[in-house]
């Protein structure tokens, strides 16, 4: 039977048909999208952890197949505003290598921005967001400038101190330090938001802060409200171009339990606060993003880690359809 004498709902079903992120087509060829959908099966940034984060990319493809088209409160159909394709995952013949695997992720998206189109990466440790900045962002990228970063997650990632973690030296812990040392992202414009918890020590908000970023812990989104902190977050960055990346241990364990850095006692984020966060940086000029950290062997029965990574690449893929088809920033 070919394709075209197919019932049309068995193509809506997220169960039937080869798996790619969202049902979106599968084409390994940048140019012929807008943006890119793209796994990066990464585990050697993060070894001092459980170190199946490079199953998070097939984990995600199948939950997502049976996501949701339409953005419903922006009423956008991004799968209709431009070209997204599932391009694949990053080829990494030295995967249990780092820092090899480090320059590997980094050519493959120097060839996606050659190409024109827009990375949306779902991970893999946290590791890889360095590569893609170096590739996207800074003296020879499309952007041509550094980016602003607005960074979610429970940690700040700027352990500059340490020379590299247990031999990875572009690791997990050294990524939202190193892209903004090296010009990559514009520290001055840029934002973290979520870090709780206890710390490793009294300063380990410190370096974010000399390096010029404005940490919103997740005390103080809950004492301002998420309001005052988008408003600040949109003024800081301007019209800057802007890299959204989002670690998924920002989440409440109760609903990201597949995570490889839990960070219990204090509270994380809900999905409804996650999406609210999200949806607020609708009109900045992003150009890219990832969602990291997953670890689908943690996963509850029900994947509910998987699934609501799918729901934030979701929301990050409007954020950048609704640009390219000219939304009103001010919705």
């Amino acid at each position: 039977m070919s394709a075209d004498t197919l019932d049309p709902a068995m193509t809506t079903l997220g169960w039937w048909g080869p798996a790619t992120l969202f049902r979106c087509p599968f084409d390994p060829d940048p140019s012929r999208c807008d943006i890119a959908l793209v796994g990066v099966p990464h585990s050697s940034g993060n070894g001092t952890t459980e170190r199946d984060q490079h199953l998070g990319p097939r984990a995600v493809r199948d939950v997502s197949m049976a996501h949701r088209r339409v953005h419903a409160r922006w009423a956008l159909d991004p799968w209709q505003a431009c070209r997204i394709s599932d391009v694949g995952d990053v080829p990494l013949p030295n995967a249990m290598v780092n820092d090899v695997s480090v320059r590997d992720i980094e050519a493959y998206f120097r060839a996606l921005d050659l190409a024109g189109a827009c990375p949306v990466a779902i991970g893999g440790d946290h590791s890889i967001s360095l590569p893609i900045l170096r590739a996207i962002g800074g003296p020879g990228s499309r952007a041509g400038v550094p980016l602003a970063l607005v960074h979610f997650d429970a940690h700040h990632d700027t352990y500059d101190g340490l020379p590299h973690w247990l031999g990875a030296v572009d690791s997990a812990a050294h990524w939202a330090s190193r892209s903004a040392r090296e010009g990559r992202v514009d520290a001055a414009r840029s934002v973290q938001i979520g870090m709780r918890g206890h710390g490793d020590s009294d300063n380990d908000a410190e370096a974010s802060t000399e390096l010029g970023y404005r940490v919103f812990g997740k005390a103080e989104v809950d004492a301002i409200g998420i309001d005052a902190v988008l408003a600040e977050t949109r003024a800081r960055v301007g019209g800057a171009p802007v890299y959204v990346s989002f670690d998924l241990d920002v989440l409440d364990p109760t609903v990201a339990p597949g995570v490889s850095n839990l960070a219990f006692g204090d509270e994380g984020f809900r999905m409804n606060e996650a999406a609210r966060l999200l949806e607020g940086l609708r009109g900045l000029n992003v150009v890219g993003a990832d969602v990291v950290c997953i670890m689908p062997t943690k996963d509850a029965p029900n994947r509910i880690t998987a699934v609501n990574a799918a729901v934030i690449l979701f929301e990050q893929i409007c954020l950048i359809a609704d640009r390219i088809a000219g939304g009103d920033a001010d919705r």
